[in-house]
């Protein structure tokens, strides 16, 4: 009897270690769950007031139960606490504060208890192997997985990653590509979340990212650090531009990405589904690089606007087509690698444009500052652009243009500012006549010229403003009829990007009280991309369909 009593007290440290092997959890974890199942059951036999404890010993199985009691000065609560005096009976050195425990009998199991019981302990390991798969990997974000497709729902594809599962989302996944139950597939992990059903894995196969780690698994030079991946811009399923540079000069680190006869980039390509691959060698010369960006397409002419950020590209008429590429693919690549917003024209189209403002100019300059043609031709072939600009500046710049003596500058000058000061308070008049409030001159981007221009559409105060979407202030294109149709926006004439835009819309929710300053962060970032997305396909417009011939790695 007593063989098959310590038999039984075996087979449960063993079941314990079987199950805790089976969920990849501590043994300890199991017993614990044990232990609370016994104490659960153990209450309904002796009273749930009791504070009953049960220990099983993971050497030999054997289970003993317990009744706790405090040692206090005074009793309050019969049950589970003990005097001094009565304590020192029991233990002769007891103090308050100590526990006294009374060995109680084993219970039997009854059927309702055993179903409890097995409920905890099934409870318990299950949150036990959610906590370890989440901590598991929770510190694998931005590793490659490798697991086997399970299934697929409406879209999304939940991959068993043998020791936990992982979703990738329709929107991860790329174009045209279908998995089957049973498909082996590698993924992105971007993000773990912790929640009540179990820990979320989610993956992904169109970041950038997965391309970075994708080519360092296949290039032992950018593992090891000796060749480093700059940027990564992808249009998934269809192209993209990877910029690296290496840390070592004897290395190429554009061939050691190809590999011989180009097998490691190819290893890359077949991953990624025929993904085409431009594999570019990055430069701190931002317009040098943007040259290499926009390959094969040539480039006659740059120009920088380092405040705007935003790089002015001018291409010859039959270059146009290919720098801006099918659907403005290579253009918006090349704006993406390069962090920069790029603005593709033909030389004759720049040349137009040219002369036209400095014909606008020309004519400001005659209006604001009372002088004649000549001088106002003058001072815009000098580079000045604006009545600001000619108030502010270093007055021997004016004073150094050939024909001016420094009288003629300071009264320039002096002209200059009074316009402005005259522009000022007239754009304050109306802006009050309009009843556009102070407020929103406090809204990210606001200018006086701005708000009275606002105003004038009946957009007077923060809350108006931010009920707007970003195409009301600044426009936007559609393609109709084979052709491209521009509707134009409250602030079309403004020089206002699509990011000032979406930033100052979201500075005036979060003035307005509707969102969080962090979550117009969050919103922000996305609307910009889709609204800079927007516009380069709009500009791709202008560009035949023709196909692309593109320089592939």
């Amino acid at each position: 009897m007593n063989n098959a009593v310590s038999a039984n007290k075996l087979e449960l440290v063993r079941i314990a270690e079987a199950v805790a092997r089976e969920k990849g959890i501590d043994k300890q974890v199991v017993l614990s769950a044990m232990e609370e199942a016994i104490q659960r059951a153990a209450r309904s036999r002796y009273g749930p007031e009791l504070d009953i404890r049960a220990h099983i010993d993971p050497r030999t199985g054997e289970t003993k139960l317990y009744r706790v009691r405090t040692v206090v000065e005074n009793v309050e609560d019969e049950y589970r606490e003990i005097s001094l005096e009565e304590a020192r009976r029991i233990k002769p050195d007891a103090e308050v504060g100590d526990e006294i425990r009374d060995e109680l009998p084993p219970i039997e199991f009854g059927r309702i208890a055993a179903q409890s019981a097995k409920q905890v302990i099934v409870q318990r390991v299950r949150e036990a192997e959610r906590e370890r798969q989440y901590n598991e990997f929770k510190d694998r974000v931005g590793e490659i997985a490798s697991g086997v497709v399970k299934r697929v729902e409406f879209g999304n594809v939940i991959v068993d990653l043998n020791r936990a599962e992982a979703v990738i989302p329709r929107r991860e996944t790329l174009p045209r590509e279908h998995f089957q139950p049973g498909d082996r597939v590698r993924a992105y992990i971007y993000e773990v979340r912790r929640e009540h059903k179990g820990p979320q894995i989610f993956l992904s196969r169109t970041r950038p990212e997965f391309m970075a780690k994708l080519f360092a698994q296949e290039v032992p030079e950018i593992y090891d650090g000796t060749v480093e991946i700059v940027a990564v811009a992808r249009d998934p399923g269809s192209r993209a531009k990877i910029a690296v540079r290496s840390h070592d000069p004897s290395i190429d680190p554009v061939g050691a990405c190809v590999g011989m006869r180009g097998s490691r980039v190819q290893a890359v390509v077949n991953e990624l589904h025929g993904e085409k691959i431009d594999i570019i060698q990055w430069t701190p010369d931002v317009a040098s690089f943007v040259v290499n960006a926009l390959a094969p397409a040539e480039v006659s002419k740059i120009v920088l606007d380092e405040d705007a950020h935003r790089i002015e590209v001018v291409v010859p008429e039959d270059q146009l087509s290919l720098a801006i590429g099918r659907r403005g693919q290579n253009v918006r690549l090349a704006s993406q690698l390069a962090g920069w917003d790029i603005d593709i024209m033909t030389e004759e189209e720049e040349a137009e444009r040219r002369q036209r403002e400095f014909v606008e100019t020309s004519e400001l300059f005659m209006k604001a500052l009372d002088v004649d043609e000549m001088l106002a031709q003058l001072l815009a072939s000098e580079g000045f652009t604006s009545v600001e600009e000619l108030a502010y500046v270093d007055l021997a710049e004016i004073a150094n243009i050939e024909g001016l003596s420094e009288e003629i500058a300071e009264e320039i000058q002096a002209r200059a500012r009074d316009y402005l000061e005259r522009e000022a308070k007239e754009l304050e008049e109306e802006r009050q006549k309009l009843g556009v409030e102070d407020a929103m001159l406090e809204v990210a981007h606001m200018t006086p010229e701005i708000a009275v221009k606002l105003g004038r559409e009946g957009i007077r105060t923060v809350e108006d403003l931010a009920y707007c979407a970003t195409d009301d202030l600044i426009g936007w294109r559609e393609r109709k009829d084979g052709e491209t149709v521009f509707h134009e926006g409250i602030l079309s004439t403004k020089d206002l990007s699509p990011a000032e835009a979406e930033e100052m819309i979201m500075d005036a929710r979060v003035k307005a009280g509707i969102i969080e300053p962090e979550e117009a962060t969050e919103e922000a970032a996305e609307g910009t991309d889709e609204e800079a997305q927007a516009v380069e396909n709009a500009e791709a417009a202008k560009a035949s369909e023709g196909s692309e011939s593109g320089q592939q790695a």
